[in-house]
């Protein structure tokens, strides 16, 4: 989730890491065992003035499959579902009217699942995982390719995909 919104103007800084769970700075390890309650989540700090929350929203949706309720593609489990955080209720507003715009465009034949919810305490990501697309870019776009996200978000958003 880190790439598409990495170079885009007005996004100051994408950090990966863990949020809506009970154990304090948890592992990857312990987040991927499903005990703990996070989700995989990014941290985005961006300018609202170059780059509104609107715009945001409206990439997440373009980089997911809303309708899958046990993971993203190859990454399956809680840990691994997708979900909107939302810091006030203005960001709340303007994700609720997003997802309902979606659900009624018709581009997905199944309802879209993404809940959105209150944000909470988040936790950066071991060293290792940050701009993982930059570290191990061959990795990276087998999985993409591999996992069927590419063609995915190619068929449901045209040239639209995170590249």
């Amino acid at each position: 989730m880190v790439k598409p919104f990495d170079e885009q103007p007005g996004i100051e800084s994408v950090i990966s890491g863990y949020t809506g769970g009970t154990k304090e700075n948890p592992t990857y390890k312990e987040v991927c065992s499903e005990t703990t309650g996070h989700y995989e989540a990014v941290q985005i700090t961006f300018d609202p003035s170059v780059y509104p929350y609107e715009k945001l929203i409206e990439l997440f949706w373009q980089q997911i499959d809303p309708t899958d309720p046990g993971g993203q593609f190859y990454d399956r489990g809680s840990s691994y579902q997708t979900a909107i955080f939302y810091h006030d209720e203005n960001q709340r507003e303007i994700a609720e009217a997003s997802k309902v715009k979606l659900q009624e465009s018709g581009k997905f034949s199944k309802s879209i699942v993404t809940p959105i919810i209150p944000a909470q305490t988040f936790y950066q990501a071991e060293t290792y995982h940050q701009h993982y697309y930059r570290k191990q870019p061959e990795h990276y776009e087998r999985y993409s390719i591999g996992s069927g996200r590419k063609s995915f978000l190619q068929h449901h958003w045209g040239g639209k995909d995170e590249q």
